[in-house]
């Protein structure tokens, strides 16, 4: 149960206060969406709090988060959010099996050091896996490589070569090859333009792969083990 999980310190607090969902970042209003009120949620990276805010106080969901950032931790604290600081690549093995409805990632899996084994992790303790990044195939993108001949800056890829946090980039081609690598499902997915508007594009397309900016996937084991 996820009460005997390590996020699970103190008994979840509603959010004092929480972002509406015009204040959310496009990607999270999309991922609110594909979570059902009352489910069970491990956010990975949470950064803020501002996805657990929401859908503590709009959905209410038994919300958990992982934040590796103090400043992060800090702030989901303020909001009343069981959140704890740790890291993806190291802390998911202390999770049970099926211990959450949904584990989310955004934004986060290009920053982490073993993305495989860390997807194999989402999908072991969450029923569902959401997760989101920015597509490196995207056509400004590579454009910016081709004529610039330099490591592409943009709103989603916003640091330097030298000062960036996202050590293991990958295009959405690349994504759907590692979970039918890993045999991992993919439920659904979007593909989102560079203003965060969702495509009707299959993933393993091509156009996909060189029009939108970043996906987001709901995942699940291949084989349910009695899950579902």
């Amino acid at each position: 149960m996820a009460d005997a999980l390590p996020a699970a310190g103190i008994a979840p607090r509603p959010a004092t206060a929480a972002a509406s969902a015009d204040e959310l970042r496009r990607d999270l209003r999309l991922i609110a969406d594909m979570i059902e009120p009352g489910a069970r949620v491990l956010d990975i990276g949470c950064g803020d709090g501002a996805l657990l805010g929401y859908l503590a106080r709009h959905k209410g969901v038994d919300g958990r988060g992982i934040e590796i950032s103090q400043a992060g931790v800090n702030a989901c604290v303020a909001l009343g959010l069981s959140v704890i600081q740790g890291d993806a690549d190291r802390d998911l093995d202390a999770y049970p099996d099926a211990a959450f409805d949904v584990v989310v990632l955004s934004q986060t899996l290009q920053a982490t050091r073993q993305p495989r084994r860390v997807l194999e992790a989402l999908v072991r303790i969450g029923r569902r896996a959401i997760v989101s990044f920015p597509n490196f195939g995207f056509w400004r993108v590579r454009l910016r490589l081709l004529f610039g001949g330099r490591m592409p800056v943009s709103e989603l890829l916003p640091h330097p070569w030298y000062d960036t946090p996202n050590i293991h980039l990958c295009t959405i081609r690349d994504f759907v090859a590692l979970c039918d690598e890993l045999e991992v499902r993919v439920e659904s997915s979007l593909t989102l333009d560079r203003h965060g508007r969702p495509y009707p594009l299959d993933p393993r397309g091509g156009l996909a792969n060189l029009l939108a900016e970043q996906g987001i996937f709901v995942l699940a084991q291949r084989t349910s083990r009695g899950r579902d």
